[in-house]
């Protein structure tokens, strides 16, 4: 339950520098394309790169620290910074043909799953 906690607490960070910094990117932008949400997710995927590696590696800290840092705080941030570490790991372990699909299935499945979801909600809710 502990390790909970601490995902959690990373997670609600996350979140919040997430609104924080989309919010200031896309003002500074000054644009209809999410861009903001575009900076959160490259800045995301170079830290989870970065700090995915340096845990990996001869640094010690406790799990608890790791998985608030990656899963929660990261995860927060951004989920894409997950998606692209795990596609990663997938093409750095020689799995090259998985993660071609994994890139292919999240967005062959998930921006579908966006109209489908918004479709319901307006038949279902008359929005």
């Amino acid at each position: 339950m502990t390790k909970v906690l601490w995902v959690a607490l990373g997670g609600g960070v996350g979140s919040v520098l997430r609104y924080l910094v989309a919010g200031v990117a896309q003002q500074l932008t000054a644009s209809s394309f999410p861009a903001g949400t575009m900076i959160v997710n490259v800045i995301g995927c170079f830290a989870i790169g970065l700090v995915g590696s340096a845990l990996a590696g001869p640094i010690l800290v406790r799990e608890e620290v790791r998985l608030a840092v990656l899963v929660g705080l990261l995860g927060g941030f951004t989920t894409f910074s997950s998606y692209g570490w795990e596609t990663f790991a997938l093409a750095n372990d020689g799995e090259v043909a998985r993660a071609l699909g994994n890139v292919l299935l999240s967005n062959a499945l998930a921006l579908p799953a966006v109209w489908i979801g918004y479709r319901a909600a307006q038949s279902w809710l008359g929005v």
